[in-house]
């Protein structure tokens, strides 16, 4: 009789580890899904406003290129930017798209300095001020997105939630913004007395 409730005991314990174990592991697989969910989130946001860019980009292209006709090279690498944002399916695509759209806005912005009239434009200022709040609300969401992203890949690989996100399959997400070298570069700042 003894026996029994020595056996009995050791299943029991056996079965609440078993329970506490179980539900540990749903729990870990509940937290990964969320994050993941989070940086899906995260990214959306980014297209949106990623996309609100590339819509006022027409807009843009067309005031300055009422002034600047011969600037024909820049118009073509703003469109051809813009239809690899559009063509662009997958994060890190679309981060690499989202990329050369920065270059090539920068390189339109930079021939306006050519064009007083056109710096005085008022259609174009409205539309230079779009789309320097546009880039600022990208900034932004950049950042949430790879804090996002951060969180995500800090969670699967701390243990023990790396032994259930490796037999769940999750896997590191590496689709971060990073400064392109052109950005690092220090500009040069020339005055002409």
């Amino acid at each position: 009789m003894k026996a029994w409730k020595i056996l009995a005991i050791i299943g029991g314990a056996l079965l609440l580890l078993v329970l506490i174990g179980f539900s540990m592991y749903v729990s870990r697989r509940n937290q990964m899904v969320a994050l993941k969910e989070n940086v899906k989130q995260a990214w959306s946001q980014v297209d949106v406003v990623i996309q609100r860019r590339a819509d006022l980009v027409p807009n843009l292209v067309a005031t300055v290129q009422g002034y600047a006709t011969h600037e024909k090279e820049i118009f073509e690498n703003v469109a051809a930017a813009r239809a690899a944002l559009a063509g662009a399916h997958t994060p890190a695509s679309r981060i690499a798209a989202n990329n050369q759209m920065d270059g090539a806005l920068g390189r339109l912005l930079a021939i306006v300095e050519n064009y007083p009239n056109l710096k005085a434009n008022e259609n174009f200022l409205q539309l230079q001020d779009e789309l320097a709040g546009t880039e600022n609300r990208i900034a932004v969401e950049r950042r949430r997105y790879n804090l996002a992203v951060q969180a995500y890949n800090t969670y699967i690989q701390l243990f023990p939630n790396n032994l259930v996100a490796s037999i769940m399959g999750f896997q590191r997400n590496d689709a971060y913004f990073k400064a392109e070298n052109e950005a690092r570069a220090v500009p040069k700042v020339k005055f002409n007395p």
